[in-house]
């Protein structure tokens, strides 16, 4: 098995070959020569024959059970090789999976593993993967379009805040700018940095800042770092981010006010 392996790798790297189709075909192939082998040395033996053609013969409701305990595993074989043929995603490709964003970074004929971005790796059988809904960052160029949402007073000047946020969104260098972003499409029309109204609460006024970053698997620290920048400048030219605050009336103290008024009233009356 060493030595196929080995062969693999270097057949691997002399060709080029893709890595999801090389994984799958590897794995596919050293099963194979394990049945084979297995094949091989009942074939070798006579004893062996008369003895697998007499458990073949009474093996008619084993099989049964055991076709029915397999099917898990047949689905997941079977979903495995429609990985390797389609190939919606790719050993290498970063993608979001449920809640979770990784890297695949192994497809075998049962399981794919992702490698999460806290370093956590998923075992996901592939029967199951092939039915969720997956967004591939990585299938036709890894740039992405990430949201940053503030929120200022009423009392802040809206036009100065949009202001500030675009341009320390355009300072930051993982974002890209008017005309790298026409490289990857040249029907790009839309602003490279947008700050757009997104609502009205309770006690702010929503904007949300759009900047496109070169690669998915730093956007969420570039959007940090973008957020830090845009508070610093808040604080010096007097945008306010305002925090939720309530008034708080305890019952006794109403009745107190209550009586008091109750009682200026009666004297009002004399």
């Amino acid at each position: 098995m060493a030595i196929i392996r080995h062969q693999f790798e270097i057949a691997n790297r002399r060709m080029a070959v893709d890595e999801t189709a090389y994984r799958i075909i590897r794995h596919t192939s050293i099963a194979l020569v394990y049945v084979f082998g297995l094949v091989l040395i009942i074939m070798h033996f006579p004893t062996l024959q008369d003895l697998s053609f007499a458990i073949l013969a009474g093996a008619g409701f084993l099989g049964i059970v055991v076709g029915l305990a397999a099917q898990s595993t047949m689905s997941n074989i079977i979903s495995g090789v429609s990985l390797a043929i389609f190939r919606p995603f790719r050993v290498g490709d970063r993608v979001n999976i449920r809640d979770d964003y990784g890297k695949i970074t192994d497809i075998t004929l049962r399981h794919t593993v992702v490698k999460t971005w806290d370093n956590r790796r998923l075992i996901l059988p592939n029967h199951v993967i092939s039915d969720e809904a997956i967004i591939n960052w990585t299938i036709e160029d890894p740039t992405v379009c990430w949201p940053i949402e503030i929120g200022i007073s009423y009392d802040s000047d809206i036009d100065l805040a949009r202001k500030i946020m675009v341009e320390e969104g355009r300072k930051n260098k993982n974002t890209m700018s008017f005309s790298e972003l026409r490289k990857y499409d040249e029907k790009f029309s839309d602003d490279d940095v947008s700050v757009l109204l997104t609502g009205l609460g309770d006690f702010s006024v929503n904007l949300k800042l759009f900047v496109w970053v070169r690669d998915r698997s730093f956007a969420y620290g570039t959007g940090c770092e973008i957020r830090e920048a845009i508070k610093k400048r808040f604080d010096k030219e007097g945008i306010e981010i305002p925090f939720p605050y309530r008034t708080l009336v305890y019952k006794k103290d109403l009745i107190a006010e209550k009586s008091y008024i109750g009682q200026k009233e009666g004297k009002e009356d004399f």
